[in-house]
């Protein structure tokens, strides 16, 4: 039998220390430690590794904790646009979704662009009536709100700044969630949600919904999930490099996450980290920041749940 194995993400970036509460801490790891026991049950059951990061991700949007789902920024118009995507390794069959308001699940919502559509990717309005057409529900704006969040919007409302999420400094911080699995049959699966940038404007997109920069899974490569400086991951194409790397110059998966991570991305003014896994189960989580909430299991026996290097 196949080694199966799962990685998620929280975001990363600059987690100041001296900022996190011993309390706090041991919260962000229940919901990491949840959300990747409920991920690997899948797999351990047979499930398919579309099934577990699916429902990973999904524990992860419903936390306030993390920017996504219930946990979204503030837009410039105090808002929420969210994003998400998932991709089938075995298939290279793909769902995204962009600047969706109300919906709790937007990872469901992009599983179900990428099965019960013909397209990839729908944005905006057309997205919202294919949500509605689909049964979903549309939650009220008290759903999303969460005082720390407004309270970083607040600093920033009516300026040109905006903000990543977990950070002190302006400009600096990001958070994503995201997951990738390998199931049992070697099959592999990438899924990624996220709230954007505290104080964006012009209905700004990031790298989370788009394939091949912030999502991508082949079977013969890996499947990568990122969170980090979004524009910069976009002009990277960071996550389909990390699949070119493996598949033209035989990199390992260890290897080539580590030097799109910590070399090609910084060599453009990107940070971030990315969550990797490859069709043996391999696990990789580099990220060239203070830190990365993080968690994978394996069923070799490997279990890690981290925030810091």
């Amino acid at each position: 039998m196949n080694t199966f194995s799962i990685a998620i993400h929280g975001g990363a970036g600059t987690l100041v220390k001296g900022m996190m509460t011993s309390e706090l801490e041991a919260q962000y790891k229940m919901v990491l430690k949840s959300a990747i026991n409920a991920g690997y049950v899948v797999l351990e059951n047979g499930g398919t590794s579309i099934d577990a990061v699916e429902k990973a991700v999904v524990i992860l949007e419903d936390s306030h904790l993390f920017n996504a789902g219930k946990g979204a920024v503030f837009t410039a118009d105090e808002t929420h646009e969210m994003d998400a995507s998932i991709m089938d390794g075995k298939t290279l069959n793909a769902g995204a979704v962009s600047l969706i308001s109300g919906i709790k699940n937007p990872v469901s919502l992009s599983r179900d662009i990428m099965e019960k559509s013909e397209h990839v990717f729908l944005a905006g309005q057309g997205a919202m009536q294919f949500a509605k057409m689909n049964g979903y529900k549309i939650e009220e704006d008290s759903y999303f709100y969460d005082e720390f969040r407004h309270k970083q919007w607040l600093e920033i409302k009516d300026t040109d700044s905006f903000q990543l999420d977990h950070a002190t400094k302006k400009d600096s911080k990001f958070g994503t969630v995201g997951a990738v699995a390998c199931d049992k049959d070697g099959n592999i699966a990438a899924a990624t949600s996220t709230g954007g940038m505290t104080n964006k404007k012009f209905g700004r997109v990031g790298d989370s919904p788009m394939i091949g920069a912030g999502n991508y899974a082949n079977n013969k490569t890996c499947a990568i999930s990122c969170t980090g400086s979004g524009e910069f991951f976009i002009r990277g194409v960071v996550a389909y490099d990390v699949a070119c790397l493996m598949e033209h110059k035989e990199m390992s998966l260890e290897e080539a996450s580590n030097e799109v991570i910590n070399k090609r991305i910084l060599e453009i003014g990107g940070d971030g980290g990315l969550i990797a896994v490859d069709a043996k189960g391999n696990i990789a989580m580099p990220f060239n920041t203070e830190g990365m909430y993080r968690a994978s299991k394996s069923s070799n026996g490997e279990v890690d749940v981290s925030i810091y290097k």
